[in-house]
């Protein structure tokens, strides 16, 4: 297993750590700021799912008027990671 930290760009958390099994299976995300609520249950929903499947689910969301989110955020993280 694997742990990563991506920065985030454009919402209101300020970075999310995601840990990753060695076949892209999202073993765990912890957003840092944000919405409690609503990242704790983006994080709860991702986990077990390959890294994959996720990004086609988050990728484009959008919050409000930003042009991302933190579920799109998320996207961008494991598309880094699964890139390396």
């Amino acid at each position: 297993m694997k742990e990563y930290v991506y920065q985030t760009v454009g919402t209101c958390s300020q970075e999310i750590i995601v840990r990753v099994e060695d076949d892209e299976t999202v073993v765990g995300v912890e957003f840092v700021g944000g919405c409690s609520g609503n990242t704790q249950g983006i994080a709860s929903l991702v986990k077990g799912m390959k890294a994959d499947e996720v990004i086609n689910r988050l990728a484009g969301i959008r919050c409000g008027y930003k042009n991302t989110s933190c579920p799109d955020q998320l996207a961008c993280a494991l598309k880094q990671i699964i890139a390396k």
